[in-house]
């Protein structure tokens, strides 16, 4: 039995949705086990390109089975559309299925969602998308949430929804906002639940099922390891765990079925929204990154901060997830600069670390130390092997390794699946 993790190392947009979707064709099952629809992954093969936000990586592969584990936030309206695009598009749904136990986000928690972050002065301001995904897990922690098995029975969900919104009416009030209908709600959303119903089933069952006649499993999240909630840059974090270590108890499985973790990490960093970013710099190497690497958001459209690889967080992120291999994803886009930098510390104080301070003003008073090393000139985009990369190239996935501790799984050298060069494939 394999049991592979895809994780994100950095602040997300790293190419996890690429690299499940590369690994799936040898995975039985795929499971997205943590996030809402607050992140996206692109996926582009034959000329295509597909914008996934809750639905897995997997289910281009047409004899794949695909979950949606109980430790997501979903949103029905943003889920049924992305259905009726995949669907559209001639994608087979038949193979997908929907935790009983994820818990569902509603209108209200959108508005909680931009009061929250209105109320907040203008440096302390997270950068959320607006989405929800906060005030959902909010409720699912305060145990007022709304989860999928009562959201598809009507009776359940009118009760539910009910209590919920003459709570949260008050508070709207309270801040001049204007109260939400029930009536409207439960009418648009009972339309979403009778979509969804055919999806939903007891996930952690049907996984434990599969685990016991030997499928191999594949699990991906949202974001990346520095935007989990328990090990992240805090409060500039977002609400749930990206890390590996929360992939059993999200999914419902033991974490004896865990057998490989894949770090994913672009051959830079990237950043969206608020909080410290240690090596991002802004000048005409940047926006050359930003344009070559197309960084922009694709949930909000927003450009992405740029900045260098970051090994500092490389390595936090193997420490709390036990990476066993990275992916390194996007290096073609360093193509053409002439010298490419890696920080490999922190000075603060005048003292070097090699650790992410837990006090964010402790973390913004860190400087990174960097090492450089010469770019490359060559378009790499068509290369189908290590030893065919110019040598710089070459000592520049090496020295990340080195620096890390971790051997290379695979490289990226574009977004097609074809542009992937395997050294040690996980799912073997």
């Amino acid at each position: 039995m394999k049991g592979v993790v895809v994780i994100g190392t950095q602040w997300g947009d790293e190419g996890k949705g690429k690299v499940t979707d590369f690994l799936a064709h040898k995975a039985d099952v795929i499971v997205r086990y943590q996030g809402g629809n607050n992140a996206g992954h692109t996926i582009v093969f034959e000329g295509k390109k597909f914008a996934l936000h809750l639905i897995p990586s997997g289910i281009f592969r047409t004899d794949a089975t695909c979950i949606m584990a109980n430790g997501m936030v979903v949103d029905p309206k943003a889920l049924v559309e992305e259905i009726r695009k995949l669907q559209k598009s001639g994608v087979s749904l038949n193979r997908l299925y929907i935790s009983d136990r994820a818990h569902i986000i509603l209108p209200y928690h959108k508005v909680l969602d931009k009061l929250y972050e209105d109320m907040k002065p203008p440096h302390k301001k997270i950068g959320t998308t607006h989405k929800g995904i906060g005030p959902a897990y909010f409720d699912k922690y305060a145990r007022i949430g709304i989860r999928v098995v009562d959201f598809i029975n009507k009776k359940t969900f009118l009760e539910l929804l009910t209590d919920n919104i003459d709570y949260y009416n008050r508070i709207f009030n309270e801040f001049g906002y204007e109260k939400l209908s029930i009536s409207r709600i439960y009418e648009e959303y009972s339309e979403y639940a009778m979509i969804m119903k055919r999806f939903v089933t007891d996930t952690s069952l049907l996984l434990n099922q599969m685990i016991q006649v030997d499928k191999k499993i594949l699990f991906e999240g949202a974001q990346g390891s520095m935007l989990c909630v328990e090990h992240g840059t805090y409060p500039f974090v977002t609400s749930s765990s990206p890390t590996a270590s929360s992939v059993p108890l999200n999914v419902g499985v033991s974490p004896m079925y865990i057998t490989d973790i894949i770090g994913v990490t672009k051959a830079y960093n990237t950043r969206v929204g608020g909080g410290f970013f240690a090596t991002e710099f802004e000048n005409e190497v940047a926006q050359y990154i930003r344009e070559t690497g197309h960084e922009y958001g694709t949930t909000t459209g927003r450009p992405r901060r740029i900045g260098w690889l970051d090994t500092v967080v490389l390595r936090h992120a193997k420490r709390v997830s036990g990476i066993t291999g990275l992916a390194i994803m996007l290096l073609d886009v360093l193509s053409g600069i002439d010298v490419l930098k890696i920080c490999i510390g922190y000075e603060v104080n005048g003292q070097n670390i090699d650790y992410i301070p837990a006090r964010i003003e402790d973390y913004m008073a860190c400087k990174p130390i960097y090492e450089t090393l010469p770019g490359w000139q060559e378009d790499i985009s068509q290369t189908t092997s290590f030893s065919d990369l110019p040598v710089e190239a070459q000592c520049y996935l090496k020295r990340i390794s080195e620096l890390v501790g971790v051997p290379i799984s695979l490289f990226s050298v574009g977004p097609d699946r074809n542009q992937t060069i395997v050294l040690n494939d996980p799912m073997e």
